[in-house]
């Protein structure tokens, strides 16, 4: 079992840049950051590979960066030019193996908590 713990979400007005934090109980292949708003589905927002595969959905890219620090067992992703649409609850999840695509939920067997991020126009 892998326990993922997330930290760094708030709230920030439009324009504005969060970092969120993830830190794993030990180290896992593949991790993720997926968000789910109100209403909506659970979407996948960034994952990256320990063999440097990553990938950001279409929505996010140019804004978001995800990383991830091997020797802390830490991911990250850095959010700037936030919109009020980025506004949801964010995820950190994880898998031991690749699951055929990064943005997917199915493709992670470990999460976190969630953490909320908040974006006023």
């Amino acid at each position: 079992q892998v326990q993922l713990v997330e930290s760094g979400g708030g709230s920030v007005q439009a324009g504005g840049s969060l970092r969120l934090s993830c830190t794993a109980s030990t180290w896992v292949y593949c991790m993720g950051w997926l968000r789910q708003a109100p209403g909506k589905e659970r979407e996948g927002v960034a994952g990256i590979c320990g063999s440097g595969l990553l990938n950001h959905a279409d929505a996010v890219k140019g804004r978001f960066t995800i990383s991830r620090d091997n020797t802390k067992n830490t991911l990250y992703l850095q959010m700037n030019s936030l919109k009020p649409e980025d506004t949801a609850m964010y995820y950190c999840a994880a898998s031991h193996s690749y699951g055929g695509a990064l943005l997917a939920p199915g493709g992670y067997r470990f999460w976190g908590q969630g953490i909320q991020v908040t974006v006023s126009s």
